[in-house]
């Protein structure tokens, strides 16, 4: 049987999240747009997928909202939305597709985590996570120096930060520090840095990618965020590649993944086949040039759901 006619029994249910509250500038909330028109569904259904597309969770822009808390700006539309957002990841999940969250800025991993954890520990299981950025995403309230959500949700899917978030669905954590993994990273604030030492998470710098290579370290992500779970889940936030592949992300740090390794990293996620959903964040269309960053997103896309050279 081919990977094409294996494919074609499985089906991705795409789910766009235009959100921009949690970050610190405008556009991010054109990503999944962008995405769409660089033509992920069709390479999908290339691959012999089944791709449906559910549109996009309803989000205000965030002129139409006051910021409220400095600690935790937009605090109130950013749960409701990653709430939704739970209740549509754990849907495809139940019914047995592989959800695929096009974002938005990385906040909405808050919901996109908690749907697909509560989805399996409804089933007494666990579920790991493999977390691509540039950034930490480790703050909390208390920490952060900008009050920017979309710097915290890693931190929130492992217990820390705002209780209201923590706590969506009802539990948590929604992934054990043992199966997370965080790779990529090379920009973290002070705070923060402390914050990551003392999780208990494993964190592959950029440092690690240049003196070990992306695919020992993809190899032991896999081993770790595996181990006693029912698979993982792929966060992958854009930034985490560098800005001359990506040109078309708001937050950008020199010295990231190159297209290669990227693609590599998904390559593996792929063979490993325990991969059981799957973010893209923080594509910001108006920082971009012609799309390319929109194009990168969808090939690293189809790099997860099998796309090969031969």
């Amino acid at each position: 049987m081919t990977a094409s006619e294996t494919n074609a029994k499985r089906t991705l249910r795409l789910v766009g999240v235009p959100m921009d509250l949690g970050a610190g500038r405008r556009g991010v909330d054109m990503g999944p747009s962008a995405i769409r028109i660089a033509g992920v569904s069709e390479r999908l259904r290339e691959l012999g997928y089944i791709v449906e597309d559910d549109g996009d969770v309803g989000v205000p822009a965030p002129e139409t909202r006051e910021p409220g808390d400095k600690n935790a700006r937009y605090l109130e539309p950013i749960y409701h939305v990653c709430n939704r957002l739970r209740l549509r990841v754990r849907r495809a999940l139940d019914q047995g597709d592989i959800p695929v969250v096009l974002g938005g800025d990385h906040s909405i991993a808050i919901g996109t985590v908690s749907g697909v954890s509560e989805h399996f520990r409804d089933k007494g299981e666990k579920v790991g996570l493999i977390w691509v950025d540039a950034h930490g995403d480790m703050n909390t309230p208390d920490s952060s120096p900008s009050g920017n959500i979309h710097g915290m949700p890693l931190a929130t899917v492992l217990g820390m930060g705002h209780p209201k978030l923590v706590e969506m669905g009802g539990f948590s954590p929604k992934v054990q520090k043992e199966n997370v993994v965080l790779i990529g990273i090379r920009d973290v604030d002070d705070n923060e840095r402390k914050i990551i030492r003392e999780s208990g998470i494993r964190a592959y710098t950029m440092r690690d990618v240049d003196e070990r290579g992306i695919g020992p370290i993809m190899k032991e992500a896999i081993e770790l965020a595996n181990n006693g779970t029912a698979g993982f889940h792929m966060s992958f936030d854009l930034d985490g590649m560098d800005p001359r592949d990506v040109p078309g992300t708001g937050t950008p740090v020199k010295g990231g993944l190159d297209w290669r390794e990227a693609n590599l990293l998904m390559e593996m996620a792929s063979d490993s086949g325990a991969m059981r959903s799957l973010e893209v964040t923080e594509l910001n269309p108006i920082l971009d040039i012609e799309n390319q960053s929109g194009e990168v997103a969808v090939d690293v896309i189809c790099s997860a759901f099998g796309k090969r050279i031969l």
